[in-house]
């Protein structure tokens, strides 16, 4: 397989307009956030070497927690200062750092700023969530997290983003059965009122059938998957979530492909599924625990009588 070239998806139909004396350039304004976005990047690469990673302060879901004196000033700053700004004042004075190497993060940092502003849907809210709305600077991000406690102490602390909790109905203790028995039942079903082959569809336990509406209403370009969890038989497993960013990637109405990155494909589970809807042959790249994939649309997303690949 030819690597991925990700100049290659750099927009060739913009039209340039010339800068009037009263608007600021639009080349610089780009210049300027990607700048901004790679301090962010260089950043946390320097904080991490100063941090020990197993200093893990993750905020119990058990209780919402009120903020210390520093996290109080990082939420009270994005009232009057730009975003990219607050996430360097973050993680700069923060202690809890990303989980993912540099490497895993540097990976979709690239196609992040090859395709921004775009479309970008994460699966799981954590230390790393600000990193990665500054990293699609002017556009939709969306964090998509299981813990309703933890979403609101992650919204307390970063106002800024835009999140939902979801719910799972399924098991990791079910994985196998699901993955034995998903083309009886999820294969041929028809797309919703709205036109989407997930939304509605509770037939197939492997759909997530009711997100919010705009999870529906969008293609997104770039899909992190790195939640909800998955390492005890009786959490949700990551099964639905890559079987419906597969369906969403299938079924993309606009032009071009869809970017999925899959964390944790060291536990076989993740790198089972990965293989049955991701399909190997899409997979352009990878490194530790993080596979990228670059699915592209079919003409019927909902036919899979041979599989998915």
């Amino acid at each position: 397989m030819q690597p991925w070239v990700f100049n290659s998806l750099q927009p060739s139909h913009k039209k340039k307009h010339p800068p009037t004396p009263h608007s600021p350039n639009p080349r610089l304004l780009s210049l300027l956030a990607a700048t901004v976005a790679a301090t962010v990047f260089l950043l946390f690469l320097f904080r991490q070497t100063l941090v020990d990673p197993a200093d893990d302060l993750c905020v119990s879901s058990s209780s919402a927690v009120p903020l210390t004196e520093s996290e109080s000033t990082v939420a009270a700053e994005f009232d009057a200062t730009p975003l990219t700004l607050v996430t360097i004042l973050h993680y700069a004075t923060a202690r809890a750092l990303p989980q993912q190497t540099r490497g895993e993060i540097r990976r979709p940092f690239d196609v992040l700023q090859s395709l921004a502003p775009c479309n970008f849907l994460v699966f799981g809210l954590g230390h790393d969530s600000l990193m990665w709305d500054s990293f699609n600077p002017r556009g939709t991000t969306l964090f998509l997290e299981e813990d309703p406690k933890w979403t609101l102490v992650a919204l307390q602390r970063f106002p800024i983003l835009r999140a939902h909790t979801v719910r799972y109905s399924t098991r990791l203790s079910e994985a196998n059965a699901l993955l034995s028995s998903y083309k009886n039942d999820c294969a041929g079903a028809s797309a919703s009122a709205a036109g989407h082959p997930l939304q509605g569809n509770r037939r197939c336990k492997l759909a997530l059938s009711e997100l919010p509406e705009e999870v529906y209403d969008r293609d997104w370009d770039v899909v992190m998957i790195d939640g909800p969890k998955g390492y005890y038989a009786a959490a949700p497993g990551r099964m639905a979530v890559i079987y419906s960013v597969a369906m969403m990637a299938r079924g993309r109405k606009t032009s071009g492909v869809t970017h999925v990155f899959l964390h944790d494909v060291d536990r076989e589970v993740e790198k089972q599924y990965a293989k049955e809807f991701l399909c190997m042959k899409y997979r352009v790249g990878g490194i530790r625990k993080l596979w990228h994939f670059v699915v592209p649309p079919v003409v019927n997303a909902s036919d899979f009588t041979n599989g998915f690949c």
